[in-house]
Order: structure tokens, then C-alpha cells, then sequence
């Protein structure tokens, strides 16, 4: 789970449903937290390390002038951003670690808003696996709705272009 975090490519979602076959919902959603947590605290800090130094050669002080939000707004936009299943977690944490936002604070974000989703992907990894025909249904709807209704609600709240004569 770290090293999906940390590598983008890798996607994190199959990983927390097989921590949830593995070792149930309890021990899954343990395990799928403490990875999650390391690799997004890790991409954090090869961003901060590596990449704000850039920034800031770059750009000057001014990547530091209020242009990325007060350290609540940040933190409430980690917070947020861990909730939403279509929403790339390790570009967050990346992201997170180029702007101004204090370390102890994007821990925290994180871990809050990893746990709800770290359960239902291990929940429905172990409804998956039980054997129970009806259980791993309702897992697989609950898993889709999960992520199509963020994206379906998107979707509808767009306004279509008006038309130019």
C-alpha cells in the first residue's frame, strides 16, 4: 500500500480490497490506514525535500505570499480530498508537500479522512471473498455507488454551455 501511494502508477484501491480479503474488515482497515498514512507521508516529504526548493528558485518568495490558503483552508482541503474516491490520493500528497501547509497537520487531514475509506474498501474486499453469493453482490453495488454517486453528482451540477448565435 505505501509503494502504491508513493508510485503513482500503482492503484491503491485493489490493495485495500485484498487487505480486506486477507484479514477481514478490522485488520484490513489497520492495515490499508498504516500504508496509506506511510506512503502518503513519504510522497509528502520527497515533495517538500525535492521539490519546494524548486519552487521557491522559481518563483521566489511568492510561492509563499497566501496564493495556496491559510493552513486551515489546506487542511480542510486534505480532509476533503481523502473522502473523495476520484480524487488522485497521491497527487494530493504530493501537492500537499509543495505548498505551505505544516507536516503534523497533513498527518492528520490524512489519517482522519483515510479511515472511512480504508474500511469500505476492506469491507467489501472481505464481503467479496465470504462465499455468501447475495453479501458479495451488495458489496460490489455498495462499492459502485460509493464511487459513482461523487461522480454522477459532479456530473449533474455542471451547467451546459449556452450557445452563441
Amino acid at each position: 500500500m505505501t509503494l502504491a501511494v508513493v508510485a503513482s502508477p500503482i492503484p491503491s484501491a485493489p490493495i485495500a480490497l485484498a487487505a480486506g480479503a486477507a484479514y477481514g474488515h478490522l485488520w484490513g482497515t489497520v492495515q490499508v490506514v498504516i500504508g496509506a498514512e506511510l506512503g502518503a507521508l513519504i510522497a509528502f516529504g520527497l515533495a517538500r525535500v525535492l521539490g519546494h526548493d524548486v519552487l521557491r528558485r522559481v518563483f521566489g518568495d511568492r510561492v509563499d505570499a497566501g496564493l495556496l490558503g491559510s493552513q486551515t483552508a489546506l487542511t480542510a482541503t486534505v480532509f476533503a480530498s481523502r473522502l473523495m474516491p476520484f480524487v488522485s490520493f497521491d497527487m494530493i500528497s504530493y501537492a500537499a508537500g509543495l505548498s505551505r501547509l505544516h507536516a503534523w497537520l497533513f498527518a492528520l487531514a490524512t489519517l482522519a479522512g483515510i479511515i472511512p475509506a480504508s474500511f469500505l474498501l476492506a469491507h467489501f474486499g472481505g464481503e467479496a471473498v465470504s462465499g455468501d453469493l447475495g453479501r458479495a453482490t451488495w458489496a460490489v453495488l455498495g462499492l459502485g455507488l460509493v464511487t459513482g454517486l461523487p461522480l454522477l453528482w459532479v456530473a449533474l451540477r455542471q451547467k451546459p454551455e449556452k450557445e452563441n448565435p
